[in-house]
C-alpha cells in the first residue's frame, strides 16, 4: 500500500537506479541463486528467516516482500510481529525456527567477525547437513538482496504476493 503526498504522509523516495535493468545478467543469477536456496529449506522457515535478515539490514523493500509472502503463505500476523524480538519471545518459536533465527542473526551481522561455535552446534542439531547447508545458502541469499535493495534504495510498497503454489 502506497500513500499520496495528499493525505498528509512524506511521498516515497525515488530510486537510484534500477539495477536490475543495468545488470540483468547479475540479477538472472541471483534469481537462479533464490531458486535453489529455496528448494533445500522449509518454505514458512525460509521467510522468516528473509524476514529477520531484513529486519537487521533494514531493508524496507525485502522487509515488505517477504513479510506479504509469510502472510499469503499462512504465517501469523502476530509471530512476524514478534520476529524483531525473538529472543524475548522465544515461546513463539519452535526450537528449529530459533536455531535459524539465531544462525540468521549471527551471519548477518557477524558481530565477531565469525558465526560463533555455539550458534552453529545449535543450528547443526536442528538440521540435517543438507539442510544447514540450503539454510545457510538462503540467509547468504538475502543478505546479498538486502544489500542490492538498501544501495539502490528500493521503494517498498507496490510488491503483490504471487498466488499461493504460483511462486518460484
Amino acid at each position: 500500500m502506497t500513500h499520496e503526498h495528499s493525505d498528509g504522509y512524506v511521498p516515497e523516495h525515488t530510486p537510484r537506479m534500477e539495477w536490475a535493468k543495468l545488470a540483468p545478467e547479475v540479477y538472472k543469477a541471483m534469481l537462479q541463486l533464490e531458486k535453489a536456496t529455496r528448494q533445500g529449506t522449509d518454505p514458512g522457515l525460509y521467510e522468516l528467516v528473509k524476514i529477520r535478515a531484513s529486519q537487521l539490514n533494514h531493508c524496507a523493500f525485502c522487509l515488505d516482500m517477504h513479510t506479504k509472502d509469510a502472510l499469503a503463505q499462512g504465517e501469523s500476523v502476530e509471530r512476524i510481529i514478534q520476529l524483531s524480538a525473538w529472543e524475548e519471545s522465544r515461546h513463539f518459536y519452535t526450537r528449529r525456527e530459533l536455531a535459524a533465527l539465531e544462525l540468521t542473526e549471527a551471519i548477518t551481522v557477524l558481530t565477531e567477525g565469525f558465526v560463533p561455535d555455539e550458534v552453529y552446534e545449535r543450528a547443526a542439531a536442528e538440521f540435517e547437513e543438507a539442510e544447514l547447508a540450503h539454510l545457510i545458502a538462503a540467509i547468504t541469499t538475502i543478505n546479498a538482496w538486502n544489500r542490492f535493495g538498501v544501495s539502490t534504495r528500493m521503494v517498498p510498497g507496490h510488491y503483490k504476493p504471487a498466488a499461493q503454489g504460483n511462486a518460484s
